[in-house]
């Protein structure tokens, strides 16, 4: 009896213990999310979220996303001089000669259909905005104020003071006035002068037109023929400036490229000093080590500003900083694989009387090839990312063009363009890599 009932309550004690385990386990995923929900609780009011949100102007943000994929028209008519003026992108250079079909000017009066039925009509120092479903507004320029009459309240989108008025019933439709002008917009897809600037000869010309010009006889130039005409307005166009964009993105890449190998061809030797199998001396194996960690330990983006110092501005500057960066983190990686080889294989090579160097070649770098490939392909294309960033700081390459794009405040367009080509291009080094991986693998 005493047997059974001890028997009896160890399995009792056991079942007890499993049933605690249990709960704790249960009990510990449920403490990490409230410990990580109360850390974003205090990130959020540490970092004063909600004074950021109240303080943002979320229709700039629709405005300014607005451009980079839409361009507007402008029609613009100034109070001191009465002139009305259409251009697009109120751009000085690509202003219209003849009004477009949606905009009609009869002596002082300027009527501009802005789509979806909304119109607006300007008569001397006077607006009036129809809307499909509301009254007319009235808008007046007079000596003291601006004012906005209606026989009904004005609708949200619409907002008057002393000083302006403006209204903007969507995206792709907006009314802006002040005492000195009276400026009407209106959006519409796509990227303006894409392919020719607004004066270019081949502006409006359909891929037709354009497909018999290039084959045509007569030339259009007589120093160069129609093709040449062609892609030399395309490559030099001065909104777009394809041809400064596509040659950033080369400097990026070679930015990229370089850095990576002179990065690998140093750090490979380097590594083999590094790898205790191969270097005995202690002394010389952590000086090296710690000369890794001293390369790798300072950011890329710190590199960059010390080269800046140093070589100044330039792709000199991009290539350095990823060539100290990644020394230091390609040559550890490395000196880790040649620790982890196989010894027998290196023996193997040894006893057919084969040299040092035979053995480095036939035993050493077979094993370690395959790390030293991934790693390497792996890196560039990391790097062609971090080139875009250290450019922007300064080194040239794609990232100091987007920058300046940036900086305009308006070349919204240009923005996104630059960075569909930056993605495209790191998604392409990607696919490369991935196949040029598996085929040199594979090869060795």
């Amino acid at each position: 009896m005493a047997t059974s009932s001890t028997l009896a309550t160890d399995i009792d004690g056991r079942h007890a213990s499993v049933i605690a385990r249990s709960r704790r386990q249960a009990y510990a995923p449920i403490a990490i999310f409230a410990a990580i929900l109360l850390y974003l609780t205090y990130a959020f009011f540490a970092f004063d979220i909600p004074r950021l949100l109240s303080s943002s102007k979320l229709e700039r943000g629709a405005l300014l996303a607005t451009d980079s994929f839409a361009h507007k028209v402008h029609v613009t008519k100034t109070m001191r001089s009465g002139e009305v003026k259409i251009s697009v992108e109120g751009q000085r250079d690509a202003v219209y000669d003849t009004p477009p079909d949606w905009i009609t000017i009869t002596g002082d009066v300027v009527d501009v259909d802005l789509g979806k039925g909304f119109r607006s009509v300007i008569d001397g120092r006077t607006l009036t905005l129809l809307a499909p479903d509301n009254p007319p507004i009235v808008v007046t320029i007079g000596d003291d104020a601006i004012t906005a009459d209606s026989t009904a309240p004005l609708p949200a989108w619409a907002k008057v003071n002393d000083r302006r008025f403006e209204a903007r019933p969507s995206l792709f439709q907006r009314v802006f006035i002040t005492r000195g002008r009276i400026q009407v917009f209106r959006y519409f897809y796509g990227w303006e002068h894409f392919f020719f600037a607004f004066n270019s000869p081949f502006f409006g010309k359909s891929i037709g037109e354009l497909f018999h010009l290039a084959t045509s006889a007569e030339r259009m130039d007589t120093a160069r023929s129609n093709v040449a005409y062609i892609a030399s307005e395309y490559w030099y166009n001065p909104e777009w400036q394809h041809g400064e964009v596509f040659t950033a993105l080369l400097e990026t890449i070679i930015m990229a490229f370089l850095g990576t190998m002179v990065a690998a061809i140093v750090g490979l030797p380097l590594a083999f000093l590094a790898a205790a199998n191969f270097n005995p001396v202690w002394i010389l194996r952590m000086g090296i080590r710690r000369l890794f960690d001293f390369l790798r330990g300072i950011d890329m983006l710190i590199w960059s500003l010390i080269f800046i110092r140093a070589f100044g501005l330039g792709p000199l500057t991009g290539i350095m900083a990823i060539a100290f960066t990644d020394t230091g983190t390609l040559g550890k990686l490395f000196s880790e694989a040649i620790e982890n080889i196989d010894n027998k294989q290196v023996e193997g090579v040894r006893s057919t009387g084969a040299s040092a160097v035979q053995r480095y070649r036939f035993g050493v770098i077979p094993q370690i090839l395959p790390v030293i490939i991934s790693q390497t392909l792996y890196y560039l294309e990391s790097n062609t990312r971090s080139a875009t960033v250290i450019g922007a700081l300064g080194a040239g390459g794609i990232g100091l063009k987007l920058v300046e794009s940036l900086q305009t405040h308006s070349d919204w367009e240009n923005t996104l363009y630059i960075i569909i080509l930056t993605l495209a291009v790191v998604i392409l080094m990607d696919i490369f890599s991935g196949w040029l991986r598996r085929r040199l693998i594979v090869t060795s």
